[in-house]
């Protein structure tokens, strides 16, 4: 589920960071998903991994990547199911099985050229730290450990997994004046 339209509204500083956003990172286990893991049997009798995660976040991802901007994801865990969602998002840039984060964040910088303070990381575990203070834009989901929570610009209200990075997403487009053409695209402005 999306922020309460009823949150109070950001911070003036808040805005500020987000206004220079042109590249969103997020990782993927707690942030598009629960964290949960799922494991089923496959056709070949080998275990196979799956993950949910809320198509309102997809949807989100298509306005930010129709308003022109670039995605990223980094994550610790290499899952077949993630390459295949985020090529149909259009997520352009995909780093799995890197529990340091650090050199996929600098290829996807000079590949998108653009500076830190021009990148949103999202995460929620102790290997994001790093970048969600590296970030113009650092967030921790609302079920992230306190330890990420406490070095981010933004805790979300909407846990991972179901519509933190939809919030994060209007957040930076309300501050940059792009959310009025994703409401106007469906006729409520």
């Amino acid at each position: 589920m999306a922020a309460d339209p009823a949150a109070p509204p950001p911070s003036p500083a808040l805005v500020t960071k987000a206004e220079r956003i042109r590249v969103l990172i997020t990782d993927v286990d707690g942030v598009w998903t629960d964290g949960r893991l799922y494991y089923f049997p496959g056709p070949a009798g080998d275990l196979v991994e799956t993950k949910g995660s809320t198509a309102i976040d997809g949807m989100a991802l298509r306005w930010w990547h129709g308003a022109g901007h670039t995605s990223g994801i980094i994550s610790g865990r290499d899952a077949p199911g993630i390459t295949h969602r985020a090529e149909m998002l259009g997520v352009s840039h995909v780093y799995q099985g890197y529990l340091d984060k650090i050199e996929p964040w600098e290829k996807i910088c000079a590949t998108a050229a653009v500076e830190d303070d021009e990148v949103c990381y999202m995460g929620d575990d102790l290997p994001d730290t790093p970048l969600i203070r590296r970030a113009g834009l650092g967030v921790a989901v609302a079920n992230a450990r306190s330890e990420v929570k406490s070095v981010a610009d933004y805790v979300t209200i909407t846990p991972g997994g179901e519509g933190a990075l939809r919030e994060v997403i209007e957040l930076i487009l309300k501050a940059r004046g792009q959310w009025e053409a994703v409401l106007e695209k469906y006729g409520l402005s």
